[in-house]
């Protein structure tokens, strides 16, 4: 059995991976509503979880992280991708944005209000400009144009992950907004 797992996995299926999407014609390994819990898996059944731009599209994000943490074995890694607040909001499904505080309420020292009763470990934020570079190529942007925004993403994304706190209270609407904030986790059981 595979020990990884690609949630919301849509056209991006992984060899070496279960992947899961609730479309079926994105011919995912397995179809499932990622609303519906709990998932199709037992306890401490993946090493590694990927979840790139699909709690956004979720009604309990925090619910699923719970869901996440059930499935993943102790010391598992949980990779995650969502839209950054400040232009989270950029498609019509998305139900929420996602900021630096995020990893708190998975730490039992945070506030007893604020906790959701499942720890992991933070060991990454990085926020991302631009995200979706490989969409450009269908909208036909020029390769000239997609050098100089290339160049001028590295350029915000090393200023901005300086410090992600900084940027993402003071200065992230300079810029446009981030279309991207990414989280990596190591599951504490």
């Amino acid at each position: 059995m595979h020990t990884k797992l690609n949630l919301g996995c849509g056209e991006d299926t992984k060899a070496g991976y279960v992947n899961v999407d609730f479309q079926p014609h994105v011919k995912p390994d397995i179809v499932h509503d990622l609303n519906a819990l709990p998932y199709p898996f037992p306890d401490n059944s993946f090493e590694l979880i990927e979840a790139f731009h699909i709690l956004e599209h979720l009604d309990r994000p925090f619910l699923i992280m719970k869901e996440l943490h059930r499935l993943l074995k102790p010391g598992g890694v949980l990779h995650i991708k969502a839209p950054h607040f400040s232009r989270g909001f950029t498609h019509t499904e998305h139900k929420s944005g996602f900021d630096v505080i995020f990893p708190y309420y998975f730490n039992s020292s945070f506030t007893k209000s604020g906790y959701y009763g499942v720890d992991f470990i933070h060991k990454k934020t990085e926020l991302h400009w631009m995200a979706f570079f490989h969409l450009m190529k269908h909208l036909r942007v020029p390769s000239t144009t997609l050098a100089i925004l290339g160049a001028l993403n590295n350029v915000i994304n090393f200023f901005a992950n300086i410090n992600p706190r900084f940027c993402s209270r003071i200065w992230c609407f300079w810029v446009g907004g981030f279309e991207e904030i990414e989280f990596v986790f190591m599951c504490k059981k």
